[in-house]
């Protein structure tokens, strides 16, 4: 994984619902948030904690260049498309989101991608978090949707541990 991470609404504001968003700060070497993420956030409610820390000025914020046309031909939202842009104006970056969509943009334009499930899995490597699965209950009780089916083999798989 990338030490250079562009961050989308998603991944924020769910690590701010838990209460981790220090992991953000503590994995990459740099980290940046997209103007037009930070609006999407800025637009939520008032006592958000991801809010907080971009109002606060927890995150650098950038502003990525008009997409290129092939990118913007996939109709994502405002954050998702300024989250690619700035990752495929800058190749060493990754992009970190949970969107379905917004991930196979990523893959077709060959950018790398990361999500809310690789940041838990990374922490854990790290020995941040004591267990990822405990982690990844509390986002989804915050609403972050996850499918079962591969966060146990996921967890199985590189962490050893039961769902």
């Amino acid at each position: 994984m990338s030490d250079l991470w562009v961050v989308n609404a998603s991944p924020l504001i769910v690590l701010g619902k838990i209460g981790q968003l220090d992991l953000l700060h503590q994995l990459p070497k740099d980290i940046v948030v997209p103007s037009a993420v930070a609006d999407e956030i800025k637009a939520g409610p008032e006592n958000d904690a991801a809010r907080l820390a971009i109002e606060g000025g927890m995150f650098q914020l950038v502003d990525a260049q008009e997409p290129n046309p092939e990118l913007a031909a996939w109709d994502l939202g405002s954050g998702e498309t300024a989250v690619l842009s700035y990752a495929l104006e800058n190749p060493n970056w990754t992009a970190i989101l949970d969107d379905g969509a917004a991930r196979k943009c990523a893959h077709s334009f060959g950018i790398r991608v990361k999500g809310s499930l690789a940041i838990v899995i990374l922490a854990k490597k790290r020995g941040l978090i004591p267990l990822a699965k405990q982690t990844l209950r509390r986002m989804q009780e915050a609403g972050l949707r996850l499918d079962e089916n591969t966060i146990r083999q996921v967890l199985k798989e590189t962490l050893g541990e039961d769902w």
